[in-house]
């Protein structure tokens, strides 16, 4: 929101919320004086801050480096929300049963915040897996997850993520909505990872009771020599698991993916 547009202010908020956003951003954290620096801010205060954050839970200091670090206490704010925990809670044993029937690891993302967010993960029981780690945030153009949630947006909500996400270098907004239609007529996308090589995404959308794209299911599939599972029968298996969750979360017929 621009300065012009601000009718409140709450400086010590700010303060807070720029220092998690600022850590949001650093994975091996930052110290006083770099936070301090990068926010423009007196150290003084921006150690009264920290305390203030690390006594809440929401940061913690290294004992090693004196560091500051984002903790997972947002990510597990963010499941307390109705829909995320509704979500998590029915999607964790389906997920864990395609798991085992394909031998490759899987997880559910939803779009927030214009990224995609792994809210959901359960890897493969082989000895070779390839997973997305819990929580992790991935760039909305370039996951399959993000790709097959937007697809099932109307035009108005697409604008808005182009306009907040802008499109990868060399990738048209014609691409985009080319790419975008076959998603919703096939009802799934499978494609190489944008990037990992060898890995093959195959995302599905999960729908919820109004039809809305409210998450993605994806096998992140790699190839073993030795693989008794045929690539076709992962993607029909997972097409079939998104829709059991997605009757699961109220969905009629009308938002169910085709097969094939």
């Amino acid at each position: 929101m621009g300065a012009e547009h601000k009718k409140y202010s709450a400086p010590a908020l700010e303060k807070g919320l720029d220092i998690i956003e600022l850590l949001s951003g650093e994975e091996f954290g930052l110290s006083l004086s770099d936070i301090a620096r990068a926010l423009s801010r007196s150290v003084g205060e921006i150690f009264r801050m920290l305390a203030v954050l690390e006594q809440r839970g929401y940061v913690a200091q290294d004992g090693s480096s004196g560091r500051y670090v984002l903790t997972t206490f947002l990510f597990e704010l963010a499941h307390r929300l109705p829909n995320v925990r509704r979500l998590t809670a029915i999607a964790g044993p389906c997920m864990r049963h395609l798991a085992a029937e394909i031998r490759q690891s899987v997880h559910l993302g939803i779009v927030t915040n214009n990224e995609v967010l792994v809210i959901g993960q359960v890897d493969s029981p082989s000895n070779n897996v390839m997973s997305v780690r819990l929580g992790a945030k991935i760039e909305l153009w370039n996951a399959s997850s993000g790709r097959v949630i937007v697809a099932h947006m109307p035009r108005e909500e697409l604008d808005l993520h182009i306009a907040a996400a802008p499109l990868p270098r060399g990738i048209s907004r014609k691409e985009l909505e080319k790419d975008l239609r076959s998603i919703r007529e096939t009802g799934y996308e499978v494609r190489d990872s944008f990037v990992v090589r060898g890995v093959v995404n195959i995302a599905v959308p999960v729908f919820d009771h109004s039809g809305k794209a409210v998450a993605a299911l994806t096998v992140p599939h790699i190839e073993r020599t030795t693989d008794p599972v045929k690539f076709e029968t992962c993607v029909e298996k997972t097409v079939a698991a998104a829709r059991e969750l997605s009757q699961a979360m109220g969905s009629g017929s009308s938002a169910m993916v085709p097969v094939g």
